[in-house]
């Protein structure tokens, strides 16, 4: 894109898009063969109106081009809370209510997801049945907007469901069934997943707003997908099917006699949030002990040095010195097999731990803490260890921090493939 026309899409200055046009009548044309993104990406972001409505006069056919994230110029104001550009372009199409970008994302889905409550209620003003539109992942706006907790957009998206009363849009959200209430059928419509919206607010918690919206949700007769009785003929359905499966799981698993199946983790019933606590639990007790044990290593350490010359009693031992392993004069072996395993959860702790803090306030000083625990491991390791086992020691350690990530990324997927596999062989046969 001509860097003259970014820059006057940017400041929204029609008068030197005028200039531009005099001197290159095709300056628009050359920028949609140049670029994935066109000057009415830019302004739409902007918000300026005036720029957005010559562009369209101009060239119409930008409203619909996507830009290379898969967004077009009215998904871009939406997103950005941009109201009145947003208004511009339904007045040029009310069609574009319901234009598909990125994983199948409305102009609807993108206001609601990011709380631009003034943007969610022009577009429902222009087009009720947007709020019909569902995402590749069968998410409503509502779904999206509780997922984000985004208060005031939930409330206006619950007040809207209420007040559409039409047979045709029952009729729309639950095929032949028919269940009574107009406004609770679309609160309780589940995702691809066999989520509803409330289902979507517990099992993915925030900080803010999650209350106010669980309130609005049961005002409206909001439930789980676990608690939602649908009547047989509904059950041909693929979300519903989900359900079942989910369903009969969750109610297995409250059998007293079964406990393990009972602790395991399930998807949908555990928020992620609690597993990523309990994990980071278990990785800092697993670098505890391993971090300890590598100090401290079974039978201790020598506390004088000793030679092949000394008296009778000592003669018959190997020569250590003061700080050695026991451990590592009595079995060079089995030290060397014991550091290299304690060598491994210790690694691996920490790489966990780094994950599930990833993005985490003072996450680069919690690295620092890690890197320099994993230093002082090594240097303690290496100097209780034998003279013939430090070269193997230094090598291993130095690369086992490398090489974790890369294995447990590699074991990961080759287990993916070898289940897909035996499954495929097992549905062969039956």
């Amino acid at each position: 894109m001509d860097r003259r026309l970014l820059d006057a899409a940017q400041a929204g200055k029609v008068e030197d898009l005028h200039q531009l046009l005099r001197e290159n009548p095709l300056v628009l044309h050359t920028t949609a063969l140049a670029s994935a993104e066109n000057p009415l990406h830019i302004s739409s972001i902007s918000g300026h109106v005036d720029f957005v409505k010559e562009l369209i006069r101009l060239k119409p056919d930008f409203i619909k081009e996507l830009n290379q994230d898969g967004f077009s110029p009215i998904h871009m104001a939406a997103a950005n809370g941009r109201q009145e550009v947003v208004m511009e372009l339904l007045k040029f199409d009310w069609k574009l209510c319901h234009l598909e970008g990125r994983d199948e994302k409305t102009p609807l889905h993108c206001a609601a997801m990011k709380g631009k409550v003034n943007v969610v209620q022009v577009i429902l003003s222009a087009c009720k049945e947007c709020i019909e539109d569902v995402t590749v992942q069968k998410e409503t706006a509502l779904h999206l907007a509780v997922k984000n907790s985004q208060y005031e957009a939930v409330r206006v998206l619950v007040e809207k469901v209420r007040e559409m009363k039409r047979e045709d849009v029952i009729e729309f959200l639950l095929g032949d069934a028919t269940i009574p209430g107009s406004g609770v059928t679309e609160v309780n419509l589940m995702n691809k997943t066999g989520l509803t919206a409330l289902d979507v607010l517990l099992i993915f918690p925030s900080e803010a707003g999650d209350r106010e919206i669980k309130e609005i949700l049961h005002s409206a007769g909001a439930k789980r997908a676990q608690d939602i009785a649908f009547p047989p003929a509904s059950f041909g359905t693929q979300n519903h099917a989900r359900l079942n499966r989910t369903t009969t799981v969750e109610t297995c698993s409250m059998q007293p006699n079964n406990l393990v199946n009972y602790f395991r983790f399930h998807r949908g019933r555990d928020a992620p949030g609690e597993v990523r606590s309990a994990l980071l639990v278990i990785a800092v007790l697993v670098a505890t002990a391993t971090y300890q044990v590598g100090l401290s290593p079974p039978g201790g350490v020598w506390q004088d040095n000793s030679g092949t010359n000394q008296s009778n009693s000592t003669a018959t031992n190997k020569a250590h010195f003061a700080g050695q392993s026991i451990f590592s004069t009595l079995g060079i072996i089995s030290y060397g097999i014991f550091v290299l395993f304690n060598s491994i959860g210790f690694s691996v702790s920490l790489y966990i731990i780094s994950i599930l803090t990833s993005k985490f306030p003072m996450h680069f000083e919690l690295q620092i803490c890690l890197l320099a625990m994993f230093f002082t491991y090594n240097t303690a390791i290496i100097t209780i260890s034998p003279v013939n086992l430090k070269i193997f020691l230094i090598v291993l350690t130095s690369i086992l921090p490398l090489i974790v990530s890369l294995v447990a990324t590699w074991v990961r997927e080759y287990v993916k493939k070898i289940t897909k596999l035996a499954a495929d062989m097992v549905n062969r046969i039956s």
